[in-house]
């Protein structure tokens, strides 16, 4: 083990095409870059909370903060990973995963983003599926789920494609405005019916107790 004081620095998911790490400061300055260069048209929004919208430098400290805050607060009981997408050692998004009574129901949440530059390529729907690996078959999830506008078409097509199922929607906010959010979910048995062999975890033993997946 590199950091036997904070394992989740050794933590890693990969797959044929890339790979999630917690990301280090270096990492993290190359996201917030990658962010403030675009991530959707600037007539869209497809985030419950609308981050993109702040002009530059406040975007990238955002990011910078989102992140260390997640590090800062994490705790076995409510935790929070924000995973960076390498493609080729290169960040080109941010995957994250939600874990906040994961100790007690086995239920996650999450939400992503890519760069402009790199949409359209099939990465959205690898880095969510390397993220379900993690954590059903890593963690021991029992339930998956996600959330999208219903005009967010490239967002419900990734769920779909995977397996998830729409369970309800309501209507929120967004910019100043009433839409409606789709709300889905994956069972660990609908996963299971398509669960890739192809995805490897590295790292995780000494994780488990940061997760509150331990058990017995």
């Amino acid at each position: 083990m590199t950091h036997p004081y904070w394992p989740l620095w050794d933590l890693v998911v990969r797959t044929p095409r890339l790979e999630l790490r917690l990301p280090d400061d270096d990492q993290l300055d190359a996201l917030a870059a990658l962010a403030a260069a675009g991530v959707h048209d600037p007539s869209e929004m497809p985030f419950s909370i609308p981050w993109t919208d702040k002009p530059s430098p406040l975007l990238e400290r955002g990011v910078l903060q989102w992140n260390w805050r997640q590090r800062a607060e994490w705790a076995p009981e409510n935790w929070s990973a924000g995973f960076v997408v390498l493609v080729q050692g290169e960040p080109v998004g941010a995957q994250d995963l939600r874990g906040p009574t994961f100790a007690e129901d086995r239920v996650v949440s999450s939400g992503s983003w890519l760069g402009r530059a790199f949409q359209g390529q099939g990465l959205g729907k690898e880095m969510r599926a390397a993220m379900l690996h993690f954590a059903f078959a890593g963690l021991g999830a029992v339930r998956a789920e996600s959330g999208a506008w219903e005009d967010n078409a490239r967002s419900i097509a990734v769920s779909t494609a995977l397996g998830y199922e729409i369970v309800g929607s309501k209507i929120e906010p967004r910019r100043g405005q009433p839409a409606r959010q789709l709300e889905f979910a994956l069972s660990r048995k609908r996963w299971e019916a398509n669960r890739r062999d192809d995805i490897a975890i590295e790292g995780l033993e000494a994780c488990l107790e940061l997760f509150g997946a331990v058990t017995g």
